[in-house]
């Protein structure tokens, strides 16, 4: 078990975001509902933390799409190459340097008799404010007019006051749509389900 960690993590820190890409959303060939749903939370669940779901459903007259969502979730710096949910390269060092967070939405739409996979992976970065302890602009005098009244515990660190939308994070979607590519289009006698 200890060598297979081994090279799981030497895997994450040698492999890099896929060189090809696929369409976003892509079609999936014909299979059953419960395995391409379990397929996709599976994929979905080693990058995120999946917040809802609704399984993808098409039996007779009731056709369903299936739409997960996750939470949010800080990026992984360099100093976390276990983690997945910021890719190589890039997002990465962004998220060494920034705070940055990412949540995915996926949605399978029947499709005929397949499907279709679309995944969105959304980035934001934190805004802070600027503490009135911070030493920024110290060279020059305040000139407030408000009387600053503190108390023996000074709290100067930066506080959160919302996050900035940086739009799609398309390398992590890709990896997403990649890995659940693969499982789904396996030969029958080479599916497995990883739990």
């Amino acid at each position: 078990m200890f060598a297979s960690g081994c090279r799981s993590l030497l895997y994450r820190l040698t492999t890099s975001t896929p060189p090809t890409y696929v369409a976003n959303p892509i079609s999936l060939p014909p299979s059953e509902d419960n395995f391409v749903w379990l397929q996709v939370v599976d994929v979905v669940d080693d990058f995120f933390h999946v917040k809802s779901e609704q399984p993808v459903q098409s039996r007779g007259d009731i056709i369903l799409d299936g739409r997960l969502e996750t939470s949010y979730r800080v990026g992984a710096s360099i100093s976390e190459p276990w983690r997945k949910d910021s890719t190589s390269g890039f997002e990465r060092w962004q998220s060494t340097f920034q705070s940055i967070r990412r949540r995915a939405i996926v949605t399978v739409r029947p499709e005929g008799s397949g499907y279709e996979l679309e995944v969105i992976v959304h980035k934001e970065l934190e805004e802070t404010n600027s503490s009135q302890f911070a030493t920024e602009g110290a060279a020059s005098p305040r000139r407030e007019v408000t009387i600053t009244r503190t108390d023996d515990s000074i709290d100067d660190t930066p506080r959160t006051i919302g996050w900035i939308p940086l739009g799609r994070d398309t390398s992590l979607e890709q990896v997403i749509l990649q890995d659940i590519f693969g499982r789904v289009t396996k030969a029958d006698g080479k599916r497995l389900l990883h739990h």
